[in-house]
């Protein structure tokens, strides 16, 4: 069992209370690396989820200031910063990935609330310079009500900063769910903001179990404006329908099926750098890594085998080792699925560069999957049509222009792409073709707090990040006042 000052308790936390299971039932939470129990959270429901809105809207009524919410994500940053190789310790043994990872995940998420620190005051009130109808017109920014927080697992506290730091930002109420996979890093977030940050009770609420019952909770009741998750396209389908009755706004960050478009003219040498540091983050188990490598046809050997040499340096293993580079997938399903792509492949007459299957396991942890680069790769085979989240490069020849952006776009989701030409003109060609909101050009860098991100098509609505991300959690009251 994980023992850490920053997990005295294991349960969710309502109105300013650290609150265990009406049921008394808890859950188990495992590290990936070996299966060993690492701690048994409450599992609440239906009846706590409510009482966490409850919770919330008392919260809204009261109000806050744009001064005191500046203090309070002030307080977020520093304590996160002050903290954190702990909450980092924690972050690994719950998912797995490097503990060099982990604390710079710390970090980003610090990122976020400092953004909406310095920014908050954009949501302020905005007079017209203009006087239609002989009259002055205010736009206030109102709090949009009571926000739902649902998160996924690979990044278990960047992805609740992007969409806590928001919302406090505008002054709205939260409940979070997070994964039932990784919820301690959550629990030690919420450990030090009722330590350390003078929040108001009900401001930020924690509910921790299943997804259904916490989930329908905050679709069905009318007092949740706007839900903003980050999981599958399967998931956020679901969610759009449920949300039609009570007409909520949704936040979704949904799949991905980037591209990593090389071109001959490259620096080949640079572009297999920034392949390893996109592909290969978290174990390849983000949304926005490159999923489908496209490389012109001449360079696609040489490119090759300039990744394989770079990924065979890659150690992997338990994050806990300071020189590891590659954690465990996060369950055996996850392993199944990156196994799945790399033999289907090969039986279809992709080329082995590196790596192997490296065969079956029999337990939920244990998924060490070493890094795998494949050549040849076609259209059609599953490596190409579904989100791997995984250590395996699958790279795709192209002709020309037109072939990589026709393989490019050739997907439901419109995530992230990346493109490597030294070819300006050929680059202000392609980019704005490019079915995808985050494009990176001659980089393989993903999301920053500085910057909106989001997805098109089936990747989802809205942003996170950059001042659009501040406003997807206010309704605009617009006021005219006449003389």
């Amino acid at each position: 069992m994980v023992q850490s000052p920053l997990l005295p308790n294991l349960h969710g936390y309502i109105d300013g209370a650290w609150t265990p299971a009406d049921s008394g039932e808890c859950f188990s939470v495992s590290n990936p690396v070996n299966g060993d129990e690492l701690a048994r959270v409450s599992s609440l429901g239906a009846d706590e989820t409510r009482r966490a809105i409850d919770a919330a809207q008392a919260a809204l009524r009261a109000g806050s200031s744009l001064e005191e919410r500046q203090a309070w994500l002030d307080s977020i940053v520093d304590t996160l910063k002050a903290h954190k190789k702990e909450v980092g310790r924690i972050l690994t043994l719950e998912h797995g990935k490097p503990l060099k990872e982990a604390e710079g995940e710390v970090l980003y998420a610090a990122g976020f609330f400092e953004y909406c620190a310095r920014n908050l005051y954009s949501l302020g009130p905005r007079t017209l310079h203009e006087r239609p109808k002989d009259a002055t017109w205010t736009v206030y920014n109102r709090p949009a009500g009571v926000v739902g927080l649902v998160t996924p697992w690979n990044f278990p506290i960047g992805m609740i900063a992007k969409k806590l730091s928001a919302a406090i930002a505008a002054g709205c109420p939260s409940v979070i769910k997070p994964s039932s996979k990784t919820p301690l890093t959550m629990i030690a977030l919420f450990t030090l903001m009722d330590r350390e940050v003078d929040l108001p009770p009900g401001f930020v609420n924690l509910v921790t179990g299943s997804s259904g019952p916490i989930g329908d909770t905050l679709m069905e009741d009318d007092r949740v404006r706007v839900v903003s998750f980050t999981g599958s396209t399967e998931v956020g389908r679901k969610l759009i329908k449920a949300s039609a009755p009570g007409v909520k706004k949704l936040t979704l960050e949904l799949g991905g099926n980037a591209p990593f478009i090389v071109f001959a003219d490259t620096d080949l040498d640079k572009a297999a750098d920034h392949l390893i540091a996109n592909k290969f983050r978290g174990g390849g188990q983000t949304c926005v890594c490159a999923n489908r490598i496209l490389v012109e046809a001449s360079a696609e050997e040489a490119f090759a085998e300039k990744v394989a040499t770079r990924a065979a340096k890659l150690k992997v293993g338990d994050g806990m080792e300071p020189d590891t580079d590659l954690g465990p997938l996060i369950d055996r399903n996850g392993y199944e699925k990156v196994r799945r792509h790399f033999n289907d492949a090969v039986e279809n007459g992709a080329t082995v560069v590196l790596g192997e299957d490296p065969g079956e396991i029999h337990d939920d942890w244990g998924g060490f999957f070493p890094p795998a680069v494949l050549r040849g790769v076609q259209p059609g085979m599953d490596c190409t049509c579904e989100e791997t989240f995984g250590p395996l490069v699958p790279i795709t020849p192209f002709r020309d222009e037109d072939h990589a952006l026709k393989l490019a776009n050739d997907t439901e989701f419109g995530l992230a792409a990346y493109l490597f030409t030294q070819n300006e003109a050929r680059a202000q060609r392609i980019i704005p073709a490019l079915e995808f909101a985050h494009v990176g050009h001659n980089t393989g860098t993903g999301p920053t707090p500085e910057a909106p991100f989001g997805g098109m098509k089936s990747s989802g609505w809205g942003r996170e990040g950059g001042t659009e991300g501040l406003f997807e959690f206010v309704e605009p009251q617009t006021v005219p006042r006449g003389n």
